[in-house]
């Protein structure tokens, strides 16, 4: 009783009518009453409705995408997996390759992405990451649609003499090292370009906008509208895979067991 005479002096509102046969609302109270009671209802329902965006939230893998790392290949992945996540849904965070600036995504696994998917071996990526491999991607060569050699169906290295081969600098992939070396060693009528540790679109841009080679891969043979992009009779091949954090929580840990499981099946 004490609180409510404090609430009727605060609000300078008589809300209860006081009888020796008891106490009941007053017009006034009635309102307050009722009014009162919807805003304990609405903030019980706002309440649970925030938990349940946060158990939403919670439940969600994000997943970065960008020109040269789609998210296409984890969307395959995902229609295998999935299974074993039914509450899960996906949200696609898109990101830029810049070469300045790829390595800053790479860092934020595990706060802005969960997932990417990409081709690497890069030493630099890999000391902010972990990946599980899930394949390969053959290496290849691409030309502006004017060059000598767009017409080919397969190029032999021998095709590739008196030109200019543009590939990433030495020093941080080991298969792109192991390639520059032979190339050097064994066809040094090749001339080498170097370009960044990480291709953008600005690599691809330079390529056509002269008559230099580009290495590149098959499955970014549609990055760039004025190039084409030709096998090549060499062995040369790239791990494609799926990089999540270094410290991952556990649902991360889980989705990259189960697709270990799932890859000699796919």
């Amino acid at each position: 009783m004490k609180q409510i005479n404090a609430l009727e002096k605060h609000l300078d509102v008589k809300l209860l009518e006081r009888t020796p046969h008891g106490v009941r609302l007053t017009p006034a109270g009635e309102i307050i009453y009722k009014d009162a009671k919807f805003l304990f209802d609405y903030s019980r329902t706002s309440i649970q409705n925030a938990r349940n965006a946060m158990d939403r939230y919670n439940h969600t893998f994000c997943v970065g995408t960008s020109l040269l790392n789609p998210a296409k290949p984890f969307m395959d992945l995902w229609y295998e997996a999935s299974r074993e996540f039914p509450d899960y849904r996906l949200h696609i965070v898109p990101f830029e390759d810049d070469h300045e600036g790829i390595v800053s995504e790479i860092a934020q696994l595990g706060t802005k992405f969960d997932f990417l998917i990409g081709v690497c071996d890069s030493r630099t990526w890999l000391d902010k990451c972990n990946m599980l491999q899930i394949g390969q991607f053959r290496k290849m060569c691409a030309v502006s649609r004017k060059h000598r050699l767009a017409s080919k169906e397969c190029l032999e290295i021998s095709d590739l003499y008196g030109e200019t081969l543009m590939m990433v600098a030495e020093g941080d992939s080991g298969v792109n090292d192991f390639i520059r070396n032979d190339l050097t060693r064994n066809h040094p009528q090749i001339r080498i370009e170097d370009t960044p540790h990480f291709y953008d679109i600005s690599v691809f841009n330079r390529c056509a906008e002269t008559q230099n080679v580009l290495l590149t891969l098959e499955c970014w043979k549609d990055v760039h509208p004025g190039l084409v992009t030709i096998p090549v009779n060499w062995d040369y091949k790239i791990p494609c895979g799926l990089m999540y954090a270094l410290d991952p929580p556990k649902d991360v840990i889980k989705f990259v067991e189960t697709v270990d499981f799932l890859l000699p099946l796919s």
